[in-house]
């Protein structure tokens, strides 16, 4: 009787149930689209915002320590410090390897600069040595494509950027080309202690920085001219980093000063001072830090995307709700009559108050069920449209939704439960 009794009223009341059920799956579609993006959302994030470069430079622990205690960054005890370029591809080796995404190695260096077919000494520049670009396979069989070419995205550049052996080739920055009237094509000449070398130019670039008044050359060439093989000044780093917590900057002061648990915790999160601190691990004599205009930027727009996504599930969970309430409420009252009649004929509140919600819940289950499904398309659409790759689904998101349609059709009945409550039978049946 009783499941009949719902049928009927499902089957007469279509047209308010059917109201229902889309209005639970507007909320379910929103809910179920913003979460399944906010959980997957924070590696397309940063990985949108590697477009601003690395996050982390290496440099060697002496140079590191003069560069924090006096602000050098040339001279004495900075310039006559270096890494190994060895020890380079060792970063893939960390625990955290996979979330390094790209990373050159760079050596700084000064020469003469002579252009070909003009009289006169242009005067010392400065030079850049990287790797432009780099392809390797690493010892556990992966193939590296990585180099300072995937860290520059925003150069602006005129000809051609460098390819990998390109040893004979320089790019020179937009205002150093501009001071001396250099074209991409032109041939210029660089000495460094008694080492003579041509070079052709292949591109100028504009960099916004002080990297605009450089040469930037492949890492074997600066190496030779400084006679500095196997040298490198730092390393440029582009990691995937959680954004930091209490924890974290906790680390960051000290990591002696966690518990074994916190410092497990801790070293297994793609923290930045813990990707750091695994990079100091494989780096000899080199110190890791955060970039910390980049990293904090990361963190900060992943944490407000995130609070945007919440607020905007909680917001459309409260739109439903209210959006329910009304539809209920305006159904029990076009049906005080019905139940005013259960009530004579000796029905207790809870029995229709159970009726009623049993009601709604099998609405808010269909619509749910077709909103989940809904939100899912919403989520890839997002996906496509912002960060150019689909959204992996969370299952967890469905447990998630289930909890949020319970609680959301729970809150919209209660103003039709205290109606009914309150409806006195003698009044409705007399058309009252």
């Amino acid at each position: 009787m009783f499941w009949h009794m719902i049928i009927k009223t499902l089957a007469r009341q279509k047209s308010k149930m059917l109201m229902i059920a889309f209005t639970v799956v507007l909320g379910v579609s929103l809910s179920t689209a913003m979460m399944n993006v906010m959980l997957g959302v924070g590696d397309k994030v940063n990985r949108e915002l590697k477009v601003y470069g690395a996050n982390i430079t290496v440099r060697h622990k002496d140079a590191a320590l003069m560069s924090d205690l006096y602000g050098l960054t040339e001279g004495l005890g900075v310039n006559d410090k270096f890494l190994y370029e060895e020890d380079v591809l060792k970063l893939k080796s960390i625990f955290w390897g996979f979330n390094i995404l790209d990373f050159s190695p760079m050596l700084d260096g000064t020469a003469i600069m002579n252009i070909k077919g003009r009289a006169g000494v242009v005067g010392e520049v400065s030079l850049l040595g990287a790797w432009p670009e780099k392809h390797t396979i690493l010892p556990t069989g992966e193939q590296l494509d990585t180099g300072l070419k995937s860290l520059r995205t925003w150069w602006e550049i005129e000809g051609e950027w460098l390819n990998e052996d390109d040893d004979n080739f320089v790019m020179l920055g937009k205002i150093l080309a501009s001071k001396n009237n250099i074209h991409v094509g032109d041939a210029i000449t660089l000495t460094n202690n008694g080492v003579i070398k041509n070079f052709a130019v292949k591109g100028i670039f504009n960099d916004g920085g002080q990297a605009d008044e450089k040469i930037l050359m492949t890492l074997p060439a600066v190496q030779e001219l400084m006679n500095l093989h196997g040298k490198v000044s730092s390393i440029e780093v582009s990691a995937l980093t959680t954004p930091d917590n209490d924890l974290a900057r906790k680390a960051a002061q000290d990591p002696r000063s966690l518990s074994p648990d916190e410092y497990e915790t801790w070293y297994c999160t793609a923290y930045v001072s813990a990707i750091c601190h695994q990079i100091q691990e494989v780096i000899r004599d080199g110190v890791a830090k955060p970039v910390r205009q980049v990293a904090e930027s990361e963190g900060t727009i992943l944490n407000k995307t995130t609070l945007l996504m919440v607020l905007i599930t909680i917001l459309s969970s409260i739109g439903s709700a209210l959006a329910i309430s009304n539809l209920i409420t305006a159904s029990v009252i076009e049906r005080s009559q019905e139940l005013g009649l259960l009530k004579a004929l000796g029905a207790y509140n809870w029995q229709i108050a159970l009726l009623v919600l049993v009601e709604v819940m099998i609405t808010g289950l269909a619509g749910g069920v077709a909103g989940y499904f809904l939100g899912i398309g919403f989520a890839q659409i997002i996906g496509q449209t912002v960060f150019g790759s689909y959204i992996e689904i969370a299952r967890m998101v469905i447990l998630i939704v289930a909890v949020i349609l319970f609680f959301v059709t729970l809150l919209g009945s209660i103003p039709a439960i205290r109606y009914l409550m309150a409806l006195k039978p003698t009044e409705v049946l007399h058309g009252k």
